[in-house]
């Protein structure tokens, strides 16, 4: 077990590449199993999601070489080897449940794929998946299976393009749609879809290959099925989530940070709520600098929401960030109703941080009078102190770093295997930047509680 041990008190300079992007690399590989054409793949970091998604369609039959060092995949599925997915992927990450909607209509036989997984940031059901993907012809049956449960799901019939009206504009959802509707008779048109960047990008490969595929501006995306499939070549977007969280360090730690890669067009919400904290930010050719220019200031509303809404893997370190500025902010989660789980450990290192169950926002969100704390209020500038932490998710866990980055003495950072799942090199990037941190193993069986 590995921890990260980080002494705080310095201000982050100068320069880092962004990676390419967790949300868009581990998709596009499921994506390529829908042909049997050679796919290369740009810009893939070097992460433990997009290993376990590789090991997933190497499961399937794909053929796959991955040269870490380059960031450069090659993969290609001529045939399809298995349709089971075994259990021991259950709970790895979301990807599995994805198979369903890229091997559909790419074979008859039964799909068996075990059940989902990820960071427990809510419940995060799969009914909409579901429900779409029945409408396109697709017989889905959940069954138990020695201690977990499976999805059994097949198309004898073929599938069928047809009108599909999401309930909410569910990223995975809108994902597994289009990856069926590739392979559905007809046209498919999917109307309340999800439009982040990701699946943007989750398009542009999908039309190089061969599909016929648009997207309207009142979220409607269509797919009808192409003739024949070909090669393709495709660089990976670069990583908006750790483009922000970066940025974000450089300015708690009152520094300047220079992130090579980052893309304006995919964060300009998160960088209007910068400007409203007053902190400072250039954007260039080839990257966005980072810097703080004074104290900051709070007073924020932020209600996260779906694309091009203010993310929800921002705001855990917009959280921390609010703590080093002056006055009171308003948090108000609408995506996912558990994601305020991470906020204790940074009241134990001296956040003032009080969550509540209403709904801070111009509207109730769909988690209006469930009893979830979905809305928070942060006061700051509060100094924080160092403390053991216990990392939880993945982004919970980048809010830790930069909280321990901002503390005076060492803190150890245990779970770091979240960071593994979406962070490339994190401990050598802060390095760079000038950050007193370093990853050591322990040979304790379990992490240090939080103190």
């Amino acid at each position: 077990m590995d921890m990260l041990k980080i002494k705080g008190g310095t201000p982050l300079e100068g320069t880092i590449k962004a990676a390419g992007a967790k949300n868009a690399i581990t998709k596009l590989l499921v994506a390529s199993l829908i042909s049997d054409k050679r796919c290369t793949f740009y810009n893939v970091p070097n992460i433990n999601d997009v290993e376990v998604t590789i090991d997933l369609c190497k499961e399937i039959g794909a053929e796959v070489h991955w040269d870490r060092a380059e960031g450069v995949v090659e993969i290609i599925t001529k045939e399809l080897k298995s349709f089971y997915v075994p259990q021991r992927f259950c709970g790895s990450n979301r990807i599995p449940i994805l198979l369903i909607g890229a091997l559909l209509g790419r074979t008859d036989e039964d799909i068996i794929i075990p059940t989902a997984g990820g960071c427990k940031i809510g419940k995060r059901p799969i009914d909409f998946h579901i429900q779409a993907l029945e409408k396109l012809g697709a017989v889905i049956e959940y069954r138990e299976m020695k201690k977990e449960g499976a999805y059994f799901a097949h198309a004898h019939h073929g599938l069928k393009g047809t009108l599909i009206q999401l309930p909410y504009p569910s990223v995975g959802a809108t994902e597994n749609t289009i990856l069926a509707a590739c392979r559905a008779k007809g046209t498919t048109l999917i109307k309340n879809a999800a439009i982040e960047p990701e699946i943007i990008d989750l398009i542009l490969f999908l039309q190089k290959m061969g599909v016929i595929i648009s997207v309207d501006a009142d979220r409607s995306i269509r797919i009808q099925q192409p003739d024949v499939f070909y090669d393709v070549e495709h660089t990976v977007m670069t990583d908006r989530i750790e483009a922000a969280s970066m940025g974000m360090a450089a300015i708690s730690t009152k520094g300047r940070v220079f992130v090579e890669g980052a893309q304006h067009q995919h964060m300009i919400t998160f960088l209007n709520k910068l400007r409203e904290v007053g902190a400072g930010f250039n954007v260039k050719a080839n990257g966005i600098e980072f810097f703080y220019k004074g104290p900051l200031k709070g007073g924020l509303h932020i209600e996260t929401d779906v694309h091009p809404g203010f993310m929800t893997d921002w705001q855990q370190p917009f959280v921390v960030l609010l703590t080093q500025a002056e006055g009171s902010s308003v948090i108000h989660e609408t995506v996912y109703e558990n994601r305020f789980g991470y906020t204790d450990a940074l009241k134990v290192m001296g956040a003032d941080i009080e969550l509540y169950t209403q709904c801070f926002g111009s509207t109730q969100c769909r988690f209006a009078a469930q009893n979830f704390h979905h809305s928070l209020i942060v006061k700051g500038p509060t100094p924080l102190v160092s403390k053991d932490i216990v990392v939880p998710d993945l982004r919970a866990g980048f809010a830790y770093v930069m909280a321990a980055l901002l503390a005076p003495d060492v803190s150890n950072i245990s779970g770091v295997h979240y960071l593994d799942r979406g962070y490339e090199n994190l401990v050598e990037k802060l390095s760079q930047l000038g950050a007193n941190v370093e990853r050591v193993s322990t040979c304790t069986k379990t992490a240090p509680a939080l103190k």
